[in-house]
């Protein structure tokens, strides 16, 4: 009897693609919901300019990424699972609160000075936002080809609590903790949307009929959602909860705004998207890690990809979207073991792409933004953070776990500094006249060090962690060069700026406190240096396996 030739599709894609899918139009969510919420930017603009673009990265890269698998699965004969690509969740927020927003309010700040701000300054400021998001993805993007070459180096020399704790404190508290804050709004809903994700999805509890999870909770939540609503008109019940407002929609099917972009207006706005970076490549870096990390978990899948080939897809879709008005970079999506596990193979991310790209370009995703209730999908982000929290260790060798945990403290200052600027900016706090400056000094010295801590989290937790395993395995030669790795990044503001915004800076122009600051920070990482070099003369290193002996751990799961 032949032996049956492996296909690229199977009855798993249809789970596949519910997850894969509602991911992407969760981040999609996100973006308007979050950007016009926070910043002012109306929500028919982002719609219009900001959306199209975002999701033809979406479109790109899973095609690619579809194509590429199809081919090795005729070519090799395997049962190949395509790698998953999507909207990178940790940079949404990272655009939305320290780019977009930031930059729409400097432009609103500066036509606003003579006390006006009318319909025509409110559409510049919008659009110079636009711009400055275009500029920052586009040069996140080629960051990211940078790393083409490079990248299975990475692979293979930096320590996976490393790789892993940078992505796992991205996902606890950025990931995780702010949609669940999104969620509680509306806690009947959001609650009953979480209760099935985190049934079926962690706990792989199946619906009936094999109804993927995700889809199980759009349909059960939102049908609720709108019960709730519809009590409330009929009996006057007030069961719908406070804080959930309809949102009205005022743009129409097949926008054409965005392609404003290929008039290349926004070249000229590229030197004001330079003071981000600080805060763009970190993000295009974790991108970059996490494309390495998600090569490593699908090799440990048993689909074995380049990992050049998947960071080059990574970053020619993120510059075809910055290209075409988009504003989040894309990223390969660390769940592939979970899809396989589904019995996906590669026609889930062909459909993915397809239906992303359509919602985008048609104009539909604006009915969609308007149907979906908020609380029903963002739980999905909810999961995404378990998930990749929970593969962070269970990847990593027991005895680096102190080092995964150390890579989730600056993020924890991130999160801080985002709600401190949130109060700070509130309208009753500035006409009181209270600001950071304001504040008394013992209040503002710690402000400042929660500032520091947060700016270039990224970065901060990726070295942190990587230092720490290298000390657990008394690699303390190694660990000295991480730490004074750390103290130069310090001294030109790539991690601890002491500036609310992040900036960068040459450490001999610096003045008063901040020079201070910065060069107690390099010297203190200095010293770790040096007492890391000091234990290497009567601590030698050890074998990984005395280590674990040590650690009193059991063997690594591979």
């Amino acid at each position: 009897m032949p032996q049956r030739r492996p296909s690229w599709a199977a009855p798993g894609d249809v789970n596949a693609f519910f997850g894969l899918m509602l991911d992407n139009v969760a981040g999609l969510i996100l973006l308007v919901t979050l950007l016009s919420a926070s910043s002012g930017i109306s929500t028919s603009f982002i719609l219009s300019h900001m959306v199209p673009g975002t999701a033809i990265g979406v479109l790109v890269g899973d095609l690619i990424f579809s194509l590429l698998a199809i081919r090795r699965t005729r070519r090799d004969g395997l049962e190949l699972t395509a790698m998953p690509l999507g909207l990178d969740t940790p940079s949404t927020y990272g655009m939305i609160f320290f780019v977009l927003g930031p930059a729409y309010a400097s432009m609103k700040e500066q036509l606003g000075l003579d006390g006006t701000f009318d319909d025509a300054d409110q559409a510049r400021a919008e659009r110079f936002a636009w711009h400055v998001g275009i500029a920052s993805i586009f040069l996140s993007g080629l960051f990211k080809l940078g790393f083409t070459v490079g990248s299975d180096w990475v692979r293979r020399y930096l320590p996976r609590a490393g790789l892993l704790g940078s992505l796992a404190s991205i996902a606890l508290v950025l990931i995780g903790f702010l949609p669940f804050l999104e969620t509680l709004g509306s806690p009947v809903v959001g609650f009953t949307a979480l209760a099935i994700i985190l049934a079926t999805l962690v706990a792989r509890a199946p619906l009936p009929m094999k109804i993927p999870g995700a889809l199980g909770a759009l349909l059960v939540a939102g049908a609720l959602h709108y019960l709730m609503l519809a009590s409330d008109t009929a009996f006057g019940t007030s069961l719908h909860e406070p804080g959930e407002g309809t949102l009205e929609l005022t743009t129409g099917l097949w926008p054409t705004e965005w392609l404003a972009a290929f008039r290349f207006e926004w070249v000229a706005d590229l030197p004001a998207a330079l003071r981000y970076l600080p805060i763009v490549i970190p993000f295009a870096l974790a991108t970059v890690v996490g494309g390495i990390d998600c090569t490593e978990s699908a090799a440990a899948a048993g689909d074995e990809f380049p990992t050049g080939q998947v960071i080059g897809v990574e970053a020619i879709a993120t510059v075809l979207a910055s290209l075409c008005g988009g504003v989040i970079q894309t990223t390969p999506y660390i769940g592939h073991p979970a899809y396989k596990a589904m019995g996906g193979r590669s026609a889930y991310t062909l459909a993915t792409a397809l239906f992303v790209g359509a919602l985008g370009l048609s104009g539909a995703f604006g009915w969609l933004y308007v149907v979906i209730p908020k609380p029903v999908v963002l739980p999905i982000l909810i999961f995404i953070g378990i998930e990749i929290t929970s593969q962070s260790f269970h990847a990593t060798p027991q005895r680096h776990y102190p080092a995964v945990a150390l890579a989730c403290v600056p993020a924890l200052a991130s999160l801080a500094t985002l709600f401190v600027g949130k109060l700070l900016g509130d309208p009753a706090l500035y006409t009181a006249g209270v600001s950071a400056a304001s504040l008394a000094p013992p209040i503002r010295h710690e402000l400042t060090i929660v500032t520091m801590l947060a700016n270039g989290f990224i970065l901060t937790s990726l070295l942190w962690s990587s230092g720490l395993a290298m000390m657990i395995d008394r690699r303390w030669r190694t660990a000295a060069s991480i730490f004074a790795l750390c103290g130069t990044a310090t001294l030109f503001g790539l991690m601890h700026s002491p500036f609310p915004d992040g900036q960068m800076f040459v450490p001999w122009r610096l003045t008063g406190e901040s020079f201070r600051i910065v060069h107690e920070f390099a010297a203190g990482y200095l010293m770790m240096g040096l007492v890391a070099l000091a234990f290497d003369r009567f601590a030698p290193a050890r074998s990984t396996d005395a280590a674990d002996a040590d650690a009193g751990s059991i063997d690594d799961e591979p």
